[in-house]
C-alpha cells in the first residue's frame, strides 16, 4: 500500500511539473532608454498599468537602453519585442541609411505614434549665434552618445556642414545645462518635448535665446532629404526670456515591435493603452504623453505597420 501511495505521489508531482509551463506567461520585453528619460518612462508606464499586468497570456517587462538606435537594433534582432524608436531611425534603418552602418533593419514595424520630439538649440543671449553655421569653433553639447538626440544632431549638423567644425561634448541634457551655466559650453542641443527641464534650468542662470532651426532646415533642403521630419514651432513664452516663437522641426517617437511579435499581443496592448483610462494613466506618468490619442495613432509613421496595429487602427477609423 505504501508503495502504491508513493507511486501516486510521484505521478502527481510529475503531472504538476509537466503542466506548469502551460500556465507560465510569455515574457514580453519593452525597450526603454536611459534612466529618467522619456523613452524609459514609456516602457515603465506600460509595464505597471493594471490592465496590462492583468493580461493572462503574457507579462511586460521594461528594459533600459541607450535609446533609439540601440532599441532599433535590438527590436530588429528580436532581443526586444517592443520599444520606443524615433520614426527617422526606423526609416533610415529600413533603408540601410544609418550612419556608418549599411545594415538594413527591416524587421521593425510601427505600432503607434507616442509624441513629437522637437529639436532645440540653446545659446546665450547676445552670443551672435543665429544659425547652426555660426557654431563653427564653438563648444556644443550634442546629447548622449548612442542616443537619438546625438544621432539627430550628427545628422543635422553634418547636413549643415558644421559637425566637424565644432568642439563636440557628448552629455545628457541636465549635464549640458549645468556646463552651459558654468560657461563650459557655448550652446547645447536637445531633441525632446518642450518645455524641457534642462532648458528651464539654463534660463535660470543665464539669459538665453533659441536658434531658429526651422529656417536652417528649410533653406538647406533638409525636409526634402529627410521626409520624416515635420515643421514645428516652440511657442514664445515656453522658456524664460524667449518671448517670440522659434521655428524648429521634430521627429516622432514611435512605439514599435518586431515583425514576429504576435498580432494578438500587439492588438491587446493597444486596446489596453489607447482607452480614456489608459491615456490618463500615461499622462499621470509624464505630461509629454498628452500628445497620445486615438486620433493621432498613425501620425509620423512612414514605414510599414505591424498587422496587429493595422487591425486596431482600422477598427478605430484611423487607417
Amino acid at each position: 500500500m505504501k508503495q502504491v501511495v508513493k507511486i501516486l505521489s510521484l505521478l502527481t508531482v510529475a503531472a504538476v511539473a509537466f503542466s506548469a509551463p502551460a500556465f507560465a506567461k510569455d515574457r514580453i520585453i519593452f525597450g526603454g532608454g536611459p534612466a529618467g528619460g522619456t523613452f524609459q518612462t514609456v516602457a515603465n508606464a506600460i509595464q505597471v498599468y493594471k490592465p496590462v499586468k492583468a493580461m493572462e497570456s503574457f507579462v511586460v517587462k521594461a528594459q533600459s537602453s541607450a535609446g533609439s538606435v540601440e532599441n532599433l537594433r535590438k527590436v530588429n534582432a528580436g532581443k526586444m519585442d517592443f520599444a520606443t524608436v524615433y520614426s527617422g531611425h526606423v526609416y533610415l534603418g529600413a533603408n540601410g541609411m544609418m550612419k556608418n552602418d549599411p545594415n538594413k533593419y527591416d524587421s521593425v514595424r510601427a505600432v503607434a505614434f507616442l509624441y513629437g520630439a522637437p529639436a532645440q538649440l540653446v545659446v546665450k543671449k547676445g552670443s551672435g549665434i543665429k544659425s547652426v553655421k555660426d557654431l563653427a569653433g564653438k563648444k556644443v553639447g550634442v546629447g548622449n552618445a548612442g542616443s537619438g538626440a546625438f544621432a539627430n544632431c550628427d545628422l543635422f549638423f553634418n547636413h549643415m556642414g558644421v559637425w566637424d567644425k565644432i568642439e563636440r561634448n557628448a552629455m545628457g541634457y541636465n549635464d549640458a545645462a549645468a556646463a552651459f551655466g558654468n560657461n563650459q559650453l557655448d550652446a547645447f542641443w536637445l531633441f525632446t518635448a518642450f518645455p524641457s527641464g534642462a532648458v528651464i534650468m539654463a534660463a535660470q542662470t543665464n539669459d538665453i535665446e533659441m536658434v531658429n532651426l526651422g529656417a536652417d532646415a528649410e533653406a538647406s533642403g533638409f525636409f526634402k532629404k529627410y521626409p520624416y521630419f515635420a515643421k514645428i514651432t516652440v511657442p514664445g513664452g515656453t522658456y524664460k526670456g524667449v518671448d517670440t516663437d522659434t521655428p524648429a522641426f521634430q521627429d516622432s517617437a514611435l512605439w514599435v515591435a518586431n515583425k514576429d511579435v504576435s498580432d494578438d499581443v500587439v492588438y491587446k496592448l493597444l486596446t489596453a493603452v489607447f482607452t480614456d483610462e489608459g491615456l490618463a494613466h500615461m499622462v499621470s506618468q509624464k505630461k509629454t504623453f498628452k500628445a497620445m490619442s486615438v486620433a493621432k495613432g498613425a501620425d509620423g509613421i512612414v514605414t510599414p505597420m505591424h498587422p496587429g496595429a493595422i487591425k486596431f487602427w482600422k477598427e478605430k477609423g484611423v487607417l
